[in-house]
């Protein structure tokens, strides 16, 4: 059947795959829940049902604020076959972020998941008046309760209207208004039709390795388009989705459902691969001479290298003898890990492929609906170091200044009550992304840093942070860091150590650990950052090469405000927190 509006895509499951009882399914108390397509359609008609009851018409704005599970699903469904359009809000954002959003897109219905995110807004609701009602999707006391709605619905069922109402919404229409996180300033509102995430869908899911025998294992918030776009994927091509209970819980859930395919973040990548390799340093004697012997033969992987025959035969060994428990870690049947989000190291990409552990690389943003590129598993179509080649449906060049601008059906509508920033963003239909990069010889394109994050030094020479941050981040003893120095004579950074690894360092080296705060005074920890930001620094040219640090003694994280809900760098923030630090660095009297 056409699929042409993003709920289509529940007729189509149906009647183009086997029955099987885990179409969606997440874990409550313990134990995995789950639902066949007909629970899911009937759940999302009953949603529909209820919200035309209570008054709903096309146009009309229904917030998310929830993890992932089912029910998201249910939901997500039920609102665009009513007409509504669907915003999803992080739950991890500030209170300001979540009183501008519901104010400014007009949300008339909020759904949210728990107790938890409850409490975050209830005490905001006084002073938003668009907002009718609040439904929560886990049963609390003397608040309304999603399946009140789906009672209400199941009363209320006119299927005839429905119809009519799904036949009234067209391709063009908003299907959902996502509010971008921002490095500044308030998020906007990206209006995204459904045409545009389904096209995206489309040229995306040839790419994916899976089919109606697959199981995918979803993680990353749902009310990111990157993770949404993927789970439309997997259901168009009828793969089972399980929802990890959270980060906490995600190495036991790999272990429990035994994945073919997630999406993931470079951060957790980074993560698991640092565990394996402190599991390493662990080893004695001929183990640990062989774990490594295999690890650096991973680091000098290369797609579609028939010619390295000497090379090809130890990786096969070394796949025996050390990788094969990788693949265990990671549920032993992983087909494909996609990662997006942030730029990949080429080391992760090259020791995880080696490993037998297809990992992909893709690059896209919210105003695209999200994905513009990306590596496949088709030789000539994929390189390490790269985002790969532009999709099918997607056109690509490069500015004159550098820039990556994009032309395609996935192109947003424009920001929600935002035409001036719409017509800075988008220029004779091509989307101007702010990124800067290059498509090499075999088409590839490559990410290079971004338009408004490189700067000048006093000296007249231009920086790209990124491109420095993410090669110094090899490093197992640095976990974040962000390189300085607009307007200054040299380039400098703020560091946060990999406080874990730390650990393990200062028991070798008979150090007593007391806390972050204290080590990052201690001259040999200090030293020690010094000894790894010296060997990069040979790497770089006299420029870029980091003259100057300062120490931070906790974790960045989307809650302490440094980093975006997709883990990029809030940079302006990050300069405003740590001002203190940077004038010291350069010596800036207030």
């Amino acid at each position: 059947m056409e699929i042409k509006r993003l709920f289509d895509l529940l007729p189509n499951y149906e009647a183009s795959f086997k029955p099987k009882d885990d179409v969606l399914a997440g874990k409550v108390n313990g134990e995995w829940i789950k639902y066949d397509i007909k629970a899911y359609r009937e759940f999302a008609d009953h949603i529909s049902f209820g919200l035309i009851q209570l008054g709903i018409k096309k146009g009309d704005k229904i917030a998310t604020i929830s993890n992932n599970r089912p029910e998201w699903n249910f939901i997500d469904m039920g609102i665009m076959q009513a007409g509504a359009i669907h915003v999803p809000i992080y739950p991890t954002i500030s209170e300001d972020d979540y009183r501008y959003i519901l104010k400014h897109a007009e949300v008339k219905y909020v759904f949210v998941s728990g107790k938890e995110l409850l409490r975050k807004i209830e005490h905001l609701l006084p002073e938003i008046d668009n907002i009718l009602d609040i439904y929560t999707i886990s049963q609390i006391d003397e608040h309304k309760h999603l399946n009140e709605l789906i009672e209400a619905g199941k009363k209320s069922k006119d299927e005839k209207i429905l119809e009519s109402i799904k036949a009234n919404i067209n391709e063009n229409d908003v299907a959902s208004l996502i509010y971008t996180s921002g490095t500044t300033g308030y998020p906007k509102g990206v209006m995204l039709s459904h045409k545009n995430i389904l096209s995206n869908v489309m040229a995306s899911a040839p790419i994916f390795p899976v089919d109606e025998t697959s199981t995918g294992l979803s993680y990353l918030p749902l009310c990111h388009v990157y993770e949404r776009m993927v789970n439309y994927v997997l259901q168009i091509k009828g793969v089972s989705i399980y929802y990890a209970e959270s980060m906490a819980t995600i190495v036991d859930n790999i272990q429990e459902v035994q994945p073919h395919i997630m999406t993931t973040v470079p951060r957790l990548l980074e993560k698991v691969y640092d565990k394996i390799l402190a599991k390493g340093r662990k080893l004695t004697g001929l183990k640990k001479q062989i774990f490594f012997w295999a690890v650096n033969l991973g680091l000098r992987y290369e797609y579609d290298r028939p010619d390295r025959i000497f090379y090809n035969l130890q990786l096969k060994i070394a796949n025996k003898l050390v990788f094969n428990k990788w693949r265990d870690a990671l549920g032993g049947r992983m087909k494909s890990i996609v990662s997006g989000g942030a730029a990949l190291q080429p080391r992760l990409a090259s020791v995880y492929n080696a490993a037998n552990i297809p990992t992909v690389e893709g690059y896209g943003m919210t105003e695209s609906s999200p994905v513009i590129a990306v590596n496949t598993f088709e030789k000539g179509k994929r390189k390490i170091g790269t985002v790969g080649p532009p999709l099918f449906n997607v056109q690509v060049k490069i500015s004159e200044r550098g820039e990556i601008l994009v032309k395609g059906p996935n192109i947003m509508k424009g920001y929600y009550k935002q035409p001036e920033l719409t017509k800075e963003a988008i220029i004779d239909g091509w989307l101007h992304t702010g990124d800067v990069g290059v498509i090499d010889a075999d088409g590839m394109l490559k990410i290079t840093g971004r338009v408004k994050e490189i700067f000048k030094t006093s000296m007249g020479k231009y920086i790209s942070p990124v491109l420095l941050e993410n090669k110094i981040k090899e490093s197992p003893f640095i976990d974040q860091i962000m390189v300085i120095g607009e307007n200054q004579k040299f380039a400098a950074a703020l560091v946060v150590p990999d406080f874990e690894h730390f650990r393990t360092w200062c028991k070798i080296k008979d150090i007593p650990y007391t806390t972050n705060s204290d080590m990052i005074q201690h001259k040999e920890f200090r030293n020690r950052i010094k000894k790894e930001l010296d060997c990069f620094n040979k790497q770089f040219g006299d420029t870029e090469q980091i003259k100057k640090f300062e120490l931070i003694d906790h974790e960045w994280t989307v809650e302490s405000g440094e980093i975006t809900a997709n883990l990029k760098l809030k940079r302006r923030t990050i300069h405003e927190k740590y001002k203190y630090l940077i004038n010291a660095i350069y010596n800036i009297k207030e």
